[in-house]
């Protein structure tokens, strides 16, 4: 079955205003898996009703499990996203994880299978949180220009309660000739950024015209003869007009 890419794995964009950090108000319930994990074995739980799934992490061994698809969509659709902090009930034992990995299928884009790691809270972890542009530019309003937002999502290390949905950077001012780069965006003493502080976050391109080809430019675009081409041509031009005049004779 082949792997859905990173990017489509990713869980649904939110509006924007509506991501913030937040712990699932609900434990997600697993159950171990044993003995063998083959493609069949796997098939057979997702016709049941659960995924296949792998928690790890904290130094502890990694555990096979099946959970509940509908909670880990609900999971992933929700403000936090793939940043989510919720419980993992595995057989009593309660942690905190969170999704690092997930897979769909790419023909249904039902969840086939999902890794989770667990956290401790009182260490710092990197993350990637989106970046949210706030306003409408200048070079956008009065200059004709394009909002171009290079950097979407920026790596940052906090501690898990202090993982910020989302990044939000005003550009209300941004113009022609300006750049927002990641040493410009806001942050907090409870964040670091790990990503590149003079990486291009976003900046204003002009709008593209397209070119209609007209005869005169498809001519001027036409390359010429080589002389020599037409100095071969015209010989055998004069060549046939002589054999003509000797026939008529």
């Amino acid at each position: 079955m082949p792997r859905a890419t990173r990017r489509e794995r990713r869980s649904p964009a939110v509006p924007e205003g509506k991501r913030k950090f937040m712990s699932a108000p609900e434990v997600v319930t697993a159950t171990p898996r044993e003995g063998k994990f083959t493609k069949n074995i796997a098939r057979r739980v997702r016709v049941g009703g659960s995924i296949p799934a792998v928690v790890y992490g904290a130094k502890q061994p990694s555990v096979a499990v099946t959970v509940d698809p509908k909670q880990i969509r609900r999971i992933l659709h929700s403000e936090s996203g793939h940043n989510t902090i919720f419980d993992l009930d595995v057989a009593g034992s309660v942690a905190k994880v969170m999704v690092v990995d997930w897979q769909n299928d790419p023909i249904k884009g039902n969840l086939i299978h999902i890794d989770m790691k667990r956290i401790a809270m009182d260490k710092a972890m990197r993350v990637e949180v989106p970046i949210q542009l706030l306003g409408v530019p200048v070079g956008v309003r009065t200059q004709g220009g394009i909002l171009d937002q290079v950097l979407r999502e920026i790596e940052i290390e906090c501690l898990p309660a202090d993982i910020p949905g989302h990044i939000d950077m005003d550009v209300s001012e941004l113009a022609f000739g300006m750049v927002i780069r990641v040493a410009d965006l806001p942050r907090t003493d409870k964040l670091k950024f790990i990503t590149d502080e003079e990486t291009t976050v976003a900046h204003i391109t002009a709008v593209r015209e397209e070119v209609v080809a007209t005869p005169d430019a498809l001519a001027a675009a036409t390359p010429a003869e080589p002389e020599v081409v037409k100095k071969g041509k015209q010989e055998i031009v004069e060549a046939g007009e002589d054999a003509k005049k000797d026939a008529k004779k």
